[in-house]
């Protein structure tokens, strides 16, 4: 035998036996993992030793979802048909409330995937595609019931809302943007860094006079200033179609004068006719003025009002979410629908008063 065929048969043997140690390393690896997250899952995850017994204390399980019980039922009901479960000869499946519980908890405390995937004992790659499975079915099952497309009529209510509660007439709603933090995403230059020196998405979004979502858009890129990403928005677009409708005109209270029904926003937004913007300071020297911006300022707190408790509630908001883009666009979809749903279903509770537990430190 000749002395090259001699050294290929030896390193085709050396590469084999490398493989064979390497293949069996693999599998002794995973029997370790596979013990921690499947063998152990029902003795030691949170769904099946924490979750029953949260259901027994409404205060605990609304601190720990940041819901009730009968809310966190009601989305359970309406997103389980979305999901076709079946069970092989392998495994059962995770179970629709098993995911429900494992996004909101993620939502409600922005965890990283693998802290939640230790506490459940899932697999990270589970975990991960389970949150945007579940966040997507969020919003393509609630938006229809809880951020409908407005018509005339909610315009109209909203409007009188508006004005018995922040005395600001003929206001449809109150607009501004929010930037959501973002990890850098691969590729993207300088087209997500914002003024405040990170990255984000911006989500911009109008608010009705009970801190609900009347229409949002997500996705602008952070170095947009809030005027550019309105014009760039779905609402802004349907509006100068006309395919979204406002009320006619109609007379100020007490007074003969028309004015249009209109959305009112900050300095950053443009003056248009039905769009409101605060007067400059430098021409605040008259208390006409004065007072105007005064009331403005007023009424346009509900836009804030409405980012500071889907924020506090879903804590993911308050920190970098680490998915791609198209990810995070779900996430805060999501979470939007469910701050409307939440407000819908427990509207004492989310309008008047905020329960302590909201800010306390995460379970």
């Amino acid at each position: 035998m000749s002395s090259n065929l001699q050294k290929q048969l030896f390193l085709f043997e050396s590469t084999t036996l490398k493989y064979l140690l390497y293949k069996k390393y693999l599998k002794k690896r995973r029997s370790v993992v596979n013990s921690i997250i499947y063998k152990d899952r029902l003795v030691f995850g949170e769904f099946f030793h924490l979750y029953p017994q949260l259901r027994k204390n409404e205060t605990s399980f609304r601190s720990y979802t940041r819901m009730t019980t009968d809310t966190f039922d009601y989305i359970l009901k309406l997103i389980s048909p979305e999901f076709d479960l079946k069970t092989t000869n392998f495994q059962e499946p995770i179970s629709v409330e098993q995911r429900l519980l494992v996004t909101i908890r993620y939502l409600a405390t922005g965890l990283a995937f693998r802290q939640i995937a230790m506490s459940f004992r899932i697999s990270k790659s589970a975990v991960s595609s389970i949150v945007i499975e579940v966040c997507k079915v969020i919003w393509n099952t609630l938006k229809f019931k809880h951020m409908s497309t407005p018509s005339v009529d909610t315009f109209k209510s909203t409007a009188i809302e508006f004005h018995e509660k922040w005395n600001f007439p003929n206001c449809v709603g109150s607009i501004d943007g929010k930037h959501i933090r973002l990890r850098c995403p691969q590729n993207s230059g300088s087209m997500y860094f914002n003024y405040k020196q990170y990255h984000s998405i911006v989500l911009m979004a109008v608010a009705d006079a009970s801190y609900r979502f009347l229409m949002i858009d997500v996705g602008g890129y952070g170095k947009d200033s809030d005027g550019g990403v309105m014009v760039n928005s779905k609402f802004y677009q349907r509006i100068e179609n006309g395919s979204l409708k406002l009320p006619n005109e109609i007379k100020l209270p007490n007074s003969n004068v028309l004015a249009p029904f209109v959305f009112i926003g900050d300095e950053a937004f443009p003056l248009r006719n039905y769009l409101m913007r605060p007067f400059p300071r430098k021409q605040c020297q008259e208390n006409e003025k004065q007072y105007y911006n005064y009331r403005h300022a007023r009424a346009r707190m509900t836009i804030e009002c409405a980012f500071g408790i889907a924020s506090s509630k879903f804590r993911i908001l308050l920190k970098s979410i680490e998915t791609k883009v198209e990810n995070a666009d779900h996430i805060v979809k999501a979470i939007c629908i469910l701050h409307n749903t939440i407000i819908d279903l427990e509207k004492k509770s989310s309008t008047q008063h905020y329960a302590l537990d909201d800010y306390e430190t995460d379970i």
